[in-house]
């Protein structure tokens, strides 16, 4: 039986991916780095900061921790008027008078997700950083790390993200996952594990 919902953050709940697109864009043109849509998607896209910097420029400690600070102050900027995913707000509210909990499983830096989730609007009963796990996605301690805290079996969650890496996430905690064609195509997500693939939560109502 159901009994939550479970989201990622950037793309999911708001296409968030061109902000950090551009963010990133800007960040990395002093390393002669260019950023287009197919390396954010390839290299960028659902990893850690962390992991991101030290792959490209094999930066590490305080020179890392900067770029990656400067990165996220211009996201911040960016993202002052975000809109919801078409969909998410009927979503949780057939959700709510179903009885059902739900929460966000994100890579996202705290500061990052705090500002999301208010441009949003939205305060979910449950908010899992990866960064206070101490693994982020794709590993899946994060997501068995929310099922933990909501004392639920995987088969009573069901899971959405728009990232390979989030879909592997999801579904290695063995929660069904959808994936949303937000920022990576429907092969990449299936690949990944993803049961199906939604354009929007529009297209999730049926699920609940």
């Amino acid at each position: 039986m159901l009994k939550a919902l479970l989201f990622d953050l950037d793309g999911t709940l708001a296409d968030t991916d061109p902000l950090h697109l551009l963010a990133w864009r800007e960040a990395l043109k002093p390393y002669g780095l260019e950023v287009d849509r197919e390396f954010y998607g390839k290299r960028i896209s659902g990893r850690l900061n962390p992991e991101i910097v030290q792959d490209l420029l094999g930066l590490e400690g305080e020179e890392a921790r900067r770029l990656i600070e400067t990165k996220e102050a211009r996201f911040r900027e960016l993202a002052q008027e975000l809109k919801p995913t078409p969909g998410l707000l009927d979503l949780l509210e057939r959700a709510k008078r179903k009885g059902l909990t739900w929460g966000v499983v994100t890579n996202a830096p705290k500061e990052n997700a705090r500002h999301v989730l208010k441009a949003l609007g939205l305060k979910p009963p449950l908010l899992v950083l990866a960064e206070e796990v101490g693994r982020g996605k794709p590993d899946p301690l994060p997501y068995r790390v929310a099922l933990e805290r909501l004392g639920l079996a995987p088969e009573e969650a069901l899971a959405f993200e728009d990232s390979p890496s989030g879909v592997r996430s999801a579904v290695g905690a063995g929660i069904r996952t959808y994936g949303l064609l937000t920022g990576h195509g429907a092969e990449a997500l299936l690949q990944a594990g993803a049961a199906g693939v939604l354009r929007d939560f529009r297209e999730a109502l049926g699920l609940l």
